[in-house]
């Protein structure tokens, strides 16, 4: 079965062509970074006039790089939700077309899905053989930070959430603050690594722990950078490559990954899991892949760092494994897109038979 994965929920145009759930014949990402980099954040109207503007080419890339024709296509993915209402409007629209034209089946995906499924492209077993089930999913981006505990296909519970900023947008703001540049993650990631550890130590950041609770917040140690920064003078005006720039940068990454790993494995003590599944742009840091793998009782999945951002893969391979027979054209053609979709039922609907092995 292939199947052609659209993803527009947020700034990258994205398509891409699965066999099969898992061989990936190409995938093509079109970033919105240069259009959105002079307002140091996303600009919805931009994103979603850019999508438009890019997606029939990007489209056609992917199918020439599958060596695919429309007519080999099986079935059509495309993202619903989570995001942008107007980035969502443009790939469900094209996505409707598609399938309308093809006379095949149209498929809808979470987003956030999507990002546990990218795990699923990789060479070798599915995480669901290898470690195996229950896992931890720590999905973490620009718009959103969660732990889910899944349990089979379709079988997500919520654990925990982002109270205020997710990682993404916390890296974002905390680069604005240093003068950094857009998208903030690699940016912070790339200062903090000019610097060595003994150094990064001298800025320590406190991060929220909250109690038992698996919820995150962020809001707390930017404030602490924010004035921080503002003690030692720190701002757009100094030159790239300041000592100060990269303490500054180094511990606040240190401090947002010591969160993201902490209550991540909280959730695998307090559900025994098997494994954790890391997803989501953030999911690319480096300081986080290496501090979950060295710490973590149990293995880690992580997608290889381009198929941890948003792609159409992950689209393509969540549409197979919740769908694996599509549902008929006729019953999707009414499908709207769900800004706010959600992933997972809330922890407290978890039965209570699913927090032991």
């Amino acid at each position: 079965m292939r199947i052609l994965g659209i993803e527009t929920s947020c700034d990258e145009t994205a398509v891409a062509v699965v066999e099969k759930g898992r061989a990936l014949l190409s995938s093509i990402v079109g970033s919105q970074v240069a259009f959105h980099a002079p307002f140091g954040g996303i600009v919805p109207e931009i994103a979603s006039r850019q999508h438009l503007l890019a997606l029939q080419p990007i489209y056609r890339q992917a199918l020439a790089k599958a060596k695919t024709t429309p007519k080999d296509l099986d079935a059509i993915a495309v993202t619903v939700g989570p995001g942008l209402a107007g980035a969502l409007l443009v790939g469900v629209n094209f996505a409707k077309g598609l399938a309308l034209g093809l006379n095949i089946p149209l498929l809808s995906v979470n987003h956030l899905e999507g990002h546990i499924y990218a795990a699923w492209l990789e060479d070798g077993p599915t995480p669901m053989d290898k470690p195996g089930l229950p896992l931890v999913c720590l999905l973490a981006s620009g718009g959103h930070t969660e732990l889910i505990l899944m349990r089979g296909h379709g079988r997500q519970y919520l654990l925990g959430q982002t109270r205020d900023d997710a990682a993404g947008e916390a890296f974002d703001k905390a680069a604005r603050v240093l003068g950094l540049g857009f998208p903030g993650g690699p940016e912070i990631q790339r200062v903090a690594e000019t610097t060595d550890l003994s150094a990064a130590k001298k800025e320590r950041f406190p991060w929220a722990r909250m109690g038992d609770s698996l919820d995150f917040s962020f809001s707390g140690v930017k404030t602490a950078l924010r004035r921080r920064a503002s003690e030692l003078g720190v701002g757009p005006h100094l030159e790239e490559g300041s000592e100060v720039v990269a303490n500054l940068a180094a511990g606040f990454q240190n401090a947002v990954v010591h969160a993201l790993v902490e209550k991540t494995l909280a959730a695998v003590r307090q559900h025994n899991a098997r494994g954790v599944l890391l997803g989501g742009g953030v999911a690319a840091n480096s300081l986080l892949r290496l501090e979950m793998v060295r710490r973590s009782p149990v293995q880690v999945v992580v997608p290889r760092p381009d198929l941890c951002t948003d792609n159409g893969a992950m689209v393509a391979a969540a549409a197979f494994f919740r769908a694996p027979t599509p549902v008929s054209l006729s019953t999707r053609m009414d499908q709207d897109i769900l800004p706010g979709l959600r992933l997972g039922l809330d922890s407290k609907d978890v039965p209570r038979h699913l927090h032991s092995a």
